[in-house]
């Protein structure tokens, strides 16, 4: 699997996969592009979000998202998962806004990554996929944390290039508060 996001930290991937990801190698999808693209309705979705700040609840909440941009000169960065069936299954429950793209055509490694068969990763589903941010969305703070970490964690350089390819952010970075609760196991709660 390729991991654009928060998938791309070991701990994430492995409390969604229920086991240790002992190896993520770095990677390139070459002809897309990384944006906040993913807009999931906070109000009816299965994790509701206040603002910290006043308690106010945004109606949108804005995630990564991956599409195809052959005129794009900067290919997202990101990461590789070695994953079985099973662990697609458990990935599926945790990116419910997404779905599945066989990518293994447009994926360059680091040196040393083994050769895989088959490449998946996730894109938005067209229901969840914004061109622009709905009026008032958000994103949060905690997200864009855990993502920017993750990158840094990858290896020497990688968080620069996450920052270089993906930024700025589209909307307004806010802290949050979870209000609703109805995750599925493995989904963080933090975002």
């Amino acid at each position: 699997m390729f991991a654009y996001g928060s998938l791309v930290d070991r701990d994430s991937a492995g409390r969604t996969l229920g086991r240790d990801v002992e190896r993520i190698w770095p990677a390139w999808l070459a002809g897309w592009r990384r944006r906040f693209s993913q807009a999931r309705d906070n109000l009816a979705c299965e994790k509701t979000f206040a603002r910290a700040d006043d308690g106010s609840v945004p109606r949108w909440i804005l995630g990564l998202n991956i599409e195809p941009a052959d005129q794009w000169p900067l290919a997202p960065n990101g990461g590789l998962i070695a994953v079985t069936e099973a662990d697609l299954e458990r990935l599926d429950l945790r990116e419910l806004r997404y779905q599945r793209r066989e990518v293994t055509a447009a994926v360059a490694a680091e040196a040393g990554c083994p050769r895989f068969e088959r490449v998946i990763t996730y894109v938005a589903r067209s229901s969840n996929h914004a061109l622009r941010p709905p009026s008032g969305a958000v994103i949060l703070s905690s997200y864009a944390r855990a993502v920017e970490q993750a990158f840094e964690r990858l290896g020497s350089g990688h968080g620069d290039e996450y920052r270089r390819t993906t930024l700025p952010h589209p909307a307004e970075l806010v802290d949050g508060t979870l209000i609703g609760d109805r995750i599925p196991p493995g989904n963080p709660r933090d975002w």
